[in-house]
C-alpha cells in the first residue's frame, strides 16, 4: 500500500513503523487534533518536566474557578432570559401587548421553533473561533432582549421570539464543548450538575428579586418593560467579559501559563482518548452518529424530560391560580429556585461519591417529580398548601435528569464532528419537545371540585408518564448498552490500541513522515476508538 493511500479516518487501518511497532489507525495532519501543533511545539521544552503534584492541583484549581465562571455566568444569563417571559406575564406584558393566556403558551413554542430551527449553526460552532462566536451571539441576544421593550402587539413579539430562540439555540453546545475541552471525564461527572446550577437557581432567584423590585416602580414605563431592559444590560455586561476573557480551547486560555497549558491537554487526552479541538467537518463521523442507537435513545429522553419543561414557565400563573398575588408568587419562585439548588447540589454530590451511575442520577431527578406529579392530580383542591408545595416539588427536581443526559450523551461520544452532530439531535429533540409542551396546558383539561382552578389532568399525566418515569427507563437502557460495550472493550484491550499515526509534510524537503502519537490526537470517534471507555 503507498503511503498515500494509507491516510484514513478510519480505526481499522492498521500500519507498521519502521520498528516494526503495530498502530491502529492513520490520519493526515489537516484531520488530526487542532492542537497537536501546539504540542509539538512545546514537545522538547517540557515532556521531560512533568507538574508535581502540587503544581497539578495549582492547575486544576485555577481551571476550575476560570472556566466554571465563566460558563456558568452565561448559562445562568441565558436562563435569565429564557425567564423573562414567565415574568413578563404577571408584570403587565398582556395589557400591554394585547395578548392571552393562548398566545403566551404559543410564544413559548414559537421561541422553540427558533430554537430547533438554529441547531444549524452547531457546523458553524464546529468551524469557527469558539471565543469569537459566543461573544457576537452574546451580543445579538442582548439587542433582542431590549427590542422587546418596542413590541406592543402579538406579531412583534412572533418575530422577536423567533430570532431569540435561534439566536440562544447553540450556547448551550458550545458551554459543553469547552467543559470537554478543559476538564477530565471523572472531573466533568462531577461538575456537571454543579454547572447546571446556574440555570436553575440562580436566575429564577435574581429574575425573582428583580420582579419583586420592578414591581414596585411607579413611573410610566410598565414593569414588564423596565425587567426587559435590565436584563438585556446584564447579558451586554456578560457579552464584555466573553470577548475579554473566554477561552477557544486550552491552548488560547488566559489564566494558564504554557506550560500548564500544555500538561493539560496531555492530562485531557489521557484519560478521555478523545481528541479536544477539530475543525473539520467529517462526513464519515455524521453518519456514524445517525446510525448510532445511542444518538437516538439520548435524543428520545431528551425530548421525554422537556416535555414538562414548560412548567417552569407555568410555575408564577399557577401559584397566582392557587390564589398567591404577583408579588407572593414571585417570592414562591425565589424558594423554589432555592430548593432546586440545593437539589442539584446534592446530585453532584452523589455523583461524585457513586461515579458510573449516571442512570440512578437521573432516576433521583424524575421519581421526586412523579410523585408530586401524582399529588398534583389527587390532592383536593381546597388543601391549596398542599398543592403548591407539591408544584414546587414537581417543577424544581426533574432538572437533575436533563443535567445528566445531556453532560452523559455529549461525554459517551468521540470525535469532534460525531459530538457536534448528537448535540444538533438532542437540542433539536430539546426544541421539537419545548414547541410541544406548552400546548399541553391549553384547554380546561378538567376544574377542581369547588369548580375554579383547572387541575390540568391531561398535562400532569403525560409529565407522570412519559416525561418522568418514561426518561427514567431510557436512561436504565442506556446504562445497559454502554456496559455492555465496556465489558467488550476491556476484554479485547491491548496497549497497541493507545498508538496512533499523524502523516506530516516536511516543508523543507515536501515528504511525508510518519509520527507516532497518542491515539487520542487522531480525533477518531468512540466506535472507531476501541480504547475509548463508556462513562456509565
Amino acid at each position: 500500500m503507498s503511503k498515500e493511500a494509507s491516510i484514513s479516518r478510519t480505526a481499522s487501518v492498521t500500519k507498521i513503523l519502521s520498528d516494526g511497532e503495530k498502530v491502529p489507525a492513520v490520519v493526515d495532519q489537516k484531520n488530526a487534533d487542532g492542537t497537536l501543533a501546539f504540542l509539538e511545539l512545546h514537545d522538547e521544552e517540557f515532556r521531560n518536566s512533568p507538574l508535581t503534584d502540587e503544581e497539578d492541583s495549582h492547575m486544576t484549581k485555577k481551571v476550575l474557578v476560570a472556566v466554571i465562571s465563566l460558563v456558568s455566568i452565561i448559562n445562568t444569563m441565558l436562563y435569565i432570559d429564557k425567564a423573562t417571559l414567565s415574568y413578563a406575564s404577571i408584570l403587565g406584558l398582556y395589557d400591554s401587548t394585547g395578548i392571552g393566556t393562548a398566545e403566551y403558551d404559543d410564544l413559548n413554542s414559537i421561541f422553540y421553533t427558533g430554537y430547533t430551527v438554529g441547531q444549524a449553526l452547531n457546523f458553524v460552532l464546529q468551524k469557527v473561533n469558539q471565543r469569537y462566536f459566543l461573544t457576537v451571539t452574546l451580543f445579538v441576544w442582548a439587542i433582542l432582549v431590549f427590542c422587546h421593550c418596542a413590541a406592543y402587539n402579538f406579531a412583534g413579539l412572533i418575530f422577536l421570539r423567533l430570532l431569540l430562540g435561534v439566536t440562544e439555540s447553540v450556547v448551550v453546545p458550545a458551554l459543553e464543548v469547552t467543559m470537554l475541552q478543559f476538564f477530565t471525564p471523572q472531573q466533568r461527572a462531577t461538575i456537571q450538575p454543579i454547572f447546571w446550577v446556574s440555570c436553575v437557581g440562580p436566575p429564577n432567584i435574581i429574575a425573582g428579586f428583580i420582579a419583586y423590585g420592578v414591581l414596585y416602580a411607579t413611573g410610566t414605563i410598565p414593569p414588564w418593560k423596565i425587567f426587559m431592559i435590565i436584563t438585556g444590560g446584564m447579558t451586554l455586561v456578560v457579552t464584555a467579559v466573553c470577548w475579554v476573557w473566554y477561552p477557544a480551547d486550552p491552548t488560547t486560555a488566559k489564566f494558564l501559563t504554557t506550560r500548564e497549558k500544555y500538561f493539560l491537554i496531555k492530562k485531557v487526552h489521557a484519560t478521555s482518548s478523545s481528541s479536544i479541538t477539530q475543525t473539520v467537518i467529517k462526513r464519515d463521523q455524521i453518519v456514524e452518529c445517525l446510525r448510532d442507537p445511542l444518538s437516538w435513545l439520548f435524543s428520545l429522553a431528551m425530548f421525554l424530560v422537556m416535555l414538562s419543561n414548560n412548567l417552569a414557565y407555568q410555575q408564577n400563573l399557577l401559584y397566582v391560580g392557587l390564589g398567591v398575588s404577583n408579588l407572593g408568587s414571585t417570592l414562591v419562585s425565589v424558594a423554589g429556585a432555592g430548593f432546586s439548588w440545593a437539589y442539584m447540589i446534592f446530585g453532584s454530590v452523589f455523583i461524585y461519591y457513586f461515579p458510573n451511575q449516571s442512570h440512578w442520577a437521573t432516576f433521583l431527578g424524575c421519581m421526586p417529580a412523579v410523585a408530586s406529579g401524582i399529588a398534583m392530580v389527587t390532592i383536593p383542591w381546597s388543601n391549596k398548601l398542599a398543592l403548591l408545595a407539591m408544584l414546587v416539588l414537581a417543577g424544581n427536581t426533574f432538572a437533575l435528569a436533563y443535567i445528566v443526559i445531556l453532560g452523559w450523551s455529549t461525554a459517551a461520544a468521540s470525535g469532534n464532528t460525531k459530538r457536534y452532530v448528537r448535540h444538533l439531535m438532542l437540542m433539536v429533540s430539546y426544541g421539537v419537545s419545548n414547541i410541544i409542551s406548552p400546548q399541553l396546558w391549553k384547554g380546561k383539561q378538567g376544574y377542581s371540585d369547588h369548580g375554579t382552578g383547572p387541575r390540568y389532568y391531561a398535562a400532569w399525566t403525560i409529565q407522570i408518564v412519559l416525561s418522568w418515569f418514561g426518561t427514567t427507563v431510557v436512561a436504565f437502557v442506556i446504562h445497559y448498552i454502554l456496559k455492555a460495550r465496556n465489558k467488550e472493550r476491556l476484554a479485547a484491550r491491548d496497549d497497541d490500541s493507545v498508538k496512533g499515526v499523524v502523516l506530516v509534510k516536511d516543508p523543507e524537503t515536501g515528504k511525508t513522515i510518519e509520527e507516532a502519537v497518542d491515539i487520542a490526537n487522531l480525533d477518531l470517534t468512540d466506535l472507531q476508538n476501541k480504547n475509548f471507555i463508556y462513562p456509565l
